[in-house]
This record gives structure tokens, C-alpha cells and sequence, in this order.
């Protein structure tokens, strides 16, 4: 088996424009965060040194995103109840009026489907820890989607109270993240928000849309918020908060 080489993206940028290559592992609705689609993109273009690229042979086969931030201060006291969404909006809102960050966010790690079960998650979360120290942080958090999560009607407060009997996480990518030294912090009831017409949730899963409530959506955290009358639909994503001292 060849050797797989992770350095950060500042390193080699030539993998900058290589970095959606499986984006569509992500399933379709999950494109269609605004806040995502405004700010991602710009991610690794304005914080190269906080990405992360894993290649093998010269395949790109996973990347991770993290963004530095100001925290706390006397307006953010406390972690944000917005998670993803809200990070990233404060990440490129300090960029933007010229502050020093003092803390870093991870934003993502995406591994190549025919990679997986290979301890990529773990190697690719240890190289963003290295590559936001070097930048003198002394502490990285995560607003972690805990894809593990099989039933959309428990709530998530719930979830992450579950533990296997060596008293890590049940759910894969948060023990990834514990078994790395990290802390559950909290719940982000809302981490990321998806609002679409019917046609757009129908498009973005082939799903009908057909009725008000609750629709229940693969790879969805929760059920899906349906309005007929009103011809929309609302995802609201709860994540989980982590910090990581180094």
C-alpha cells in the first residue's frame, strides 16, 4: 500500500482547486447552506496554512477546512448556539475588520469514499491540530456533525449522552474527536439552517414534498420542516460543540 502524505494546503496550493473533487459525498441538500456557499469557497483561500490535503500517489484522497476566529470577548461570551453557520460568519467578519484571531474552528473533514476505514479521520484531525498550533493557537473547537446520528427524532441533547462500554461516543466522529483529547462542550441547536421551495427539496432528494409536518430526509439529522401553503421547507441542523486544548 503506497504511503499517504498530509501536509497543509499552504504547502502544496496546488491542490487548491482540486478540493471539491467528492464534494458530492455530502448528500445534495446539504449544498444549499447560504452561509456555506458564501464563505467555504474562500476558506482555504484565506487560510491555506489551516487546511489540511492527504494525497496518495498524487490523488487528492481527503482535506479538511478550519477557520481562526476571536474568542471569547465581550460580545462572545459563550460559543455560539448557530455553530457552523455562526463560526463562520465570525471568522471572516474578524478577517474582514482586521482583528488577530486567538482561537481556531474546525469547519470540515472530508475523506474520498474509497479511503474510508483506513484511520484517515484520525490522522487528517491530528495534522489540523499541528497546523492550528504552529499558528500559536492554543485551542481548536469543532461544531461536529455527528453523522452517526440513525434517528432524526431523538434529540440531539440526547444523543451525545450515549457511550459504549469503554465510555467513548457511540457516534464515530465524535469519538474521533475525544479519542484526539477533545471535550464536549455543548449542543448548536442550530448549526446550520436549509430553507428551500418544495421544488428545491424535491429537486435537492426526490422526495415528494407533498404534505405539511415533518418530512424525514436520508443522511438528515432531523425531519424536515414542511409548509404546503406556504410552498417552503426548513432544515435546522443541530451539531455538537468540541474543544480541543493543545
Amino acid at each position: 500500500m503506497s504511503e499517504i502524505v498530509i501536509t497543509t494546503l499552504a504547502e502544496r496550493p496546488e491542490y487548491l482547486e482540486r478540493m471539491y473533487e467528492f464534494a458530492d459525498v455530502w448528500p445534495a441538500f446539504m449544498h444549499n447552506d447560504p452561509i456555506g456557499n458564501a464563505f467555504m469557497g474562500q476558506v482555504p483561500v484565506h487560510f491555506p496554512d489551516q487546511c489540511v490535503v492527504a494525497t496518495e500517489e498524487g490523488q487528492l484522497v481527503a482535506h479538511g477546512r478550519s477557520i481562526p476566529f476571536v474568542f471569547p470577548d465581550e460580545d462572545r461570551t459563550e460559543l455560539p448556539m448557530g455553530g457552523w453557520d455562526r463560526v463562520l460568519h465570525w471568522g471572516f467578519q474578524d478577517l474582514r475588520n482586521g482583528r488577530k484571531p486567538t482561537v481556531s474552528s474546525a469547519l470540515e473533514i472530508l475523506i474520498r469514499p474509497s479511503h474510508l476505514g483506513r484511520g484517515l479521520s484520525h490522522d487528517m484531525l491530528a495534522a489540523m491540530r499541528a497546523a492550528v498550533k504552529a499558528k500559536g493557537h492554543s485551542t481548536l473547537y469543532a461544531p461536529v456533525r455527528p453523522n452517526g446520528k440513525a434517528d432524526p427524532y431523538q434529540p440531539m441533547t440526547e444523543y451525545v449522552e450515549h457511550v459504549r462500554e469503554d465510555g467513548l461516543p457511540q457516534d464515530p466522529w465524535l469519538r474521533v474527536h475525544v479519542k484526539a483529547g477533545a471535550k464536549i462542550v455543548k449542543v448548536a441547536p442550530r448549526s446550520m439552517v436549509i430553507a428551500g421551495t418544495l421544488d428545491e427539496w424535491r429537486e435537492w432528494t426526490g422526495l415528494p414534498f407533498d404534505t405539511t409536518g415533518d418530512e424525514i430526509v436520508p443522511s438528515a439529522l432531523v425531519p424536515v420542516h414542511v409548509d404546503v401553503a406556504h410552498n417552503h421547507a426548513v432544515y435546522v441542523e443541530p451539531n455538537v460543540w468540541v474543544r480541543h486544548d493543545l
